[in-house]
């Protein structure tokens, strides 16, 4: 299996968000928060697209890289999930370097916030991806899916219908 960029962020948000996106199951058209993300996407930086390249390699899609300073720009709408985007960055850069590119770096951007974060991979990163590109593999080839985390995060979650959908009022 292809490990992207997705299945690495989703791992460290949910790990059952992640069992349902790989096995198929795709709630993010419906959310209005994706959408909204969308769009500050899109629209924060217009000029970047004609200026940056996309790549496209192995299930794994960079929207902008920059091939002369390399670097990522990674866009994203808020940092409530800050943990989760720098090691999706990070995942970005070590693929890039799996595939033969050295000296690659990010930026982490949350435009809305007016917030930049330079990203950078050490040998101890590179080590920490290997081990949950591990995980990943052995969560999304079970048999069962994990369970409801029940955290504060899920009602804002795109799969939170899906997941509460047999609790009662009473619960």
């Amino acid at each position: 299996m292809n490990i992207t960029g997705t299945h690495f962020n989703y791992y460290l948000v949910c790990r059952r968000k992640l069992w349902l996106f790989a096995n198929g199951i795709h709630m993010e058209q419906t959310s209005d928060l994706v959408y909204e993300g969308k769009m500050i996407h899109e629209n924060s930086y217009p000029r970047r697209a004609s200026k940056y390249r996309e790549i496209e390699m192995d299930g794994i899609k960079i929207d902008f890289y920059d091939p002369i300073g390399k670097i990522i720009h990674e866009t994203k709408k808020s940092r409530k999930e800050r943990d989760s985007h720098l090691w999706q960055l990070k995942y970005y850069i070590y693929r890039l370097e799996k595939a033969g590119v050295d000296g690659v770096t990010g930026i982490l951007e949350y435009p809305a916030e007016r917030q930049t974060e330079e990203v950078l991979l050490s040998i101890p990163d590179r080590e920490y991806i290997e081990e949950i590109e591990q995980e990943i593999n052995t969560v999304v080839t079970s048999d069962s899916c994990p369970p409801v985390i029940d955290a504060a995060k899920c009602k804002k979650c795109s799969y939170y219908d899906f997941c509460y959908s047999n609790e009662t009022e009473s619960q």
